[in-house]
């Protein structure tokens, strides 16, 4: 400001300043470092020096050094230690290709589900492990997680985080949840589809487990994230299910009598689940046969007093199509019956 605008007096003291020469920062930070030496007592604390950015070229070095099983671990923890400084070091991990490689450390570490310990028994940190947080540290971007999903191996880091959560100790679970989470959110439709049902009852152990409230959150909107994707996966085989349900009902010889009986007899939802049924039978497996046994077990009389007592909106109007239904449908029966006579 005092360079531009040519000015000539301290903001802040407002003395007239004698000369415009501009003062670097790591000189200023030095000044005050020192100033914060000398009233240490005062309960003053030094102000730390910046580390400078990393780069690409350092962030390759820690990476072609880490693939040595040697110098895995310690590599790991630089690279842990780099991105846990700044956002600006997330980004540069990311560009210089640490997600790729942390994926294949976690992919190709099979141990996950086995506690390592020395022989002196402290727990040995594990490469899988240590790869698993900073790919959550990361925070990923958008573009970054979706070609993770949907890459060539996305069914493999799918399939790995399914066996951290069954196997792997409670920190690397956490992490796998929250990084599913993270993926799934910006996978396509196909892919959601066609997840396995182990990664559901993973996810749902997780959260029965309670390991952390982080780790809850996660796989509780994972599953409401998931459950609409789960209903278009098992439409065809709901149709198949409902065909052979509706067999087996008017296969046994009291079927439609117990179902009509549950109406207004046991709950509003009873009633509606039994007129949802009647309905679907009247709808789609209407044959002569059927059409009498309604008749004899007083169907129609039972669907015409729904219309006529205080129940729920839903109730009659599901009794209102169920009787029209019938109704003509025996109008239907009668009709062809006289002309077959005819």
């Amino acid at each position: 400001m005092v360079v531009f605008r040519q000015n000539d007096t301290c903001p802040v003291t407002k003395q007239v300043i004698s000369g415009c020469e501009v003062t670097p920062n790591h000189t200023l930070r030095r000044l005050l470092q020192s100033w914060c030496t000398l009233n240490a007592s005062y309960g003053i604390e030094r102000i730390p020096t910046p580390k400078p950015a990393i780069n690409r070229a350092q962030v390759s070095k820690i990476l072609n050094a880490a693939k040595s099983p040697q110098q895995q671990v310690e590599c790991l923890r630089k690279l842990r230690s780099i991105a846990s400084e700044n956002e600006t070091n997330k980004r540069c991990m990311e560009a210089a290709g640490a997600v790729d490689f942390l994926v294949s450390v976690v992919n190709n570490f099979n141990s996950l589900s086995f506690e390592e310990t020395s022989e002196d028994g402290f727990e040995i940190t594990r490469p899988g492990d240590e790869a698993l947080s900073i790919l959550y540290g990361l925070q990923i971007s958008e573009s970054g997680l979706k070609n993770l999903i949907m890459g060539r191996n996305g069914e493999l880091i799918i399939e790995t985080l399914t066996k951290v959560m069954q196997g792997g100790n409670d920190e690397s679970r956490a992490y796998a949840v929250l990084l599913l989470k993270s993926m799934l959110e910006v996978a396509d439709p196909q892919k959601l589809i066609s997840l396995k049902q182990e990664l559901f009852s993973e996810i749902v152990q997780v959260l029965r487990d309670q390991i952390s409230h982080k780790a809850s959150k996660a796989a509780l909107e994972l599953l409401i994230n998931l459950c609409p994707w789960g209903k278009k996966q098992n439409q065809s085989h709901r149709s198949q299910c409902s065909l052979e349900g509706r067999a087996e009902l008017l296969g046994h010889g009291a079927g439609l009598a117990v179902v009509s009986k549950k109406i207004l007899r046991v709950s509003q939802v009873a009633s509606e689940r039994a007129l949802r049924i009647i309905f679907s039978i009247s709808k789609y497996s209407t044959t002569a046969s059927v059409l009498q046994e309604m008749l004899q077990i007083g169907i129609v009389a039972k669907l015409c007093l729904v219309l006529q007592v205080d129940c729920g909106r839903k109730t009659k109007d599901k009794a209102r199509e169920g009787t029209v239904k019938v109704v003509n449908d025996v109008a239907d029966a009668i009709a062809g019956q006289q002309n077959y006579n005819l």
